[in-house]
């Protein structure tokens, strides 16, 4: 069941500061519980990931991104 922003979250250059993302943080991997922010860092080094890229939101939350909800760009 591929969503259709699904491979987003995985490629750095999709992901710049501002953006509004979705991202599940390590205590809710088992939950799958998403927590929606703006980005203010990104933390992952490699170009792409197969977990998502993983950032640093506004609110200081810290996970990996599942989805991106609006581009700073757009």
């Amino acid at each position: 069941m591929p969503m259709p922003n699904q491979n987003e979250g995985r490629n750095r250059l999709s992901i710049q500061p501002g953006c509004t993302v979705d991202i599940i943080q390590k205590q809710d991997q088992r939950t799958g519980k998403k927590t929606r922010g703006i980005v203010q860092e990104i933390l992952t080094n490699s170009p792409t990931h197969p977990h998502g890229i993983k950032v640093r939101l506004k609110d200081g939350c810290v996970g990996r991104v599942t989805e991106i909800i609006k581009s700073d760009g757009a």
